[in-house]
């Protein structure tokens, strides 16, 4: 069986698809929608930097989901390729619906631009951040977060692997919690340069003001089966869909769970549809009973149009 993954922030770069661009020239069509609706050169951006802008969260998000869906485009019309499941980490999930037909192309550019500026708005700078947890198991880091919240908001965000996680709250508790871990026997705790705290209740504000939006949305039910974040299931209406990615926004990312469904579902082998391997190498640390592909180069994507999968 045979599945997809799509990445979310992080996996952005300036220059990103260039290569790819130039051997699947269609991919200007895609770029060209998303721009429709941005009311920017998406491409040129992408392209063009700086560094700085693009990793705005507000760019980021139609970015990645636009770089993604224009690789899967390129996939599903020079291939008869059929995945059983798609799920993607965070903003990835977007991507996933995109491809399942849940959400249209550009209907999914305007939610990610609109979750990006929602979530850009919801903490003031420099009151909220991340840090990667590494060498700790879940339960220890989630044990970490409630012993040094101190009525701040401090919690898992990404269950990335095992022994990584990634934490969100207040810029304080997150301090806090870096001096912490290492005493608890962390081989790393370190805050990461992302000034939005996403996954968790700081992002409240943010998910009311995505619901909101999710309402005016046509939402359709997945051609094939997207497995949500918080919940690890397949979504089964328009009603789950709009309930997910509202909580999604304050829940952590249960990676390690998705891909552990994947094996018990029978998944044998997962392709990595965006730029960059960070899900390709998250993947490799949770089992190895699954045969992982990614796309980050014209040469890797060349290898996924030319193989036979197993169904």
């Amino acid at each position: 069986m045979l599945g997809f993954v799509f990445p979310g922030q992080g996996s952005q770069s300036v220059g990103m698809l260039h290569e790819i661009a130039a051997v699947y020239p269609e991919m200007d069509t895609i770029y060209k929608r998303a721009s429709d609706v941005l009311g920017y050169d998406l491409w040129r951006l992408t392209q063009e930097g700086p560094a700085d802008k693009l990793d705005m969260t507000v760019f980021t998000q139609p970015a990645l989901l636009t770089a993604s869906y224009a690789i899967w485009d390129v996939i599903q019309k020079r291939t008869t390729l059929q995945p059983t499941v798609l799920a993607g980490h965070s903003l990835g999930e977007y991507t996933a619906l995109v491809a399942a037909k849940a959400i249209s192309f550009e209907d999914g550019v305007r939610l990610v631009a609109a979750r990006g500026e929602y979530m850009q708005e919801a903490v003031p700078a420099d009151q909220g951040a991340l840090a990667a947890i590494v060498g700790l198991s879940h339960e220890a880091v989630a044990d970490l977060c409630q012993e040094q919240a101190l009525d701040q908001v401090l919690a898992p965000a990404n269950y990335n692997s095992p022994g990584q996680v990634v934490i969100a709250g207040n810029t304080e508790a997150i301090t806090r919690a870096i001096q912490f871990a290492k005493t608890k026997g962390a081989k790393l705790a370190k805050q990461l340069a992302i000034s939005v705290p996403s996954h968790c209740a700081l992002m409240t504000p943010a998910a009311e003001k995505l619901a909101l939006l999710l309402d005016k949305i046509e939402l359709n039910q997945p051609v094939i089966p997207v497995m949500n974040n918080v919940d690890v299931i397949v979504y089964n209406s328009a009603s789950t869909i709009r309930d997910g990615l509202k909580r999604q926004l304050v829940m952590p990312v249960r990676w390690v769970d998705i891909i552990q469904t994947f094996v018990t579902q029978g998944v044998t082998q997962v392709v990595e549809c965006g730029p960059g391997k960070i899900l390709t190498g998250l993947n490799k640390r949770i089992t190895a009973d699954i045969q992982f592909f990614n796309t980050a180069s014209a040469a890797d994507l060349q290898q996924i149009l030319a193989m036979s999968f197993e169904s």
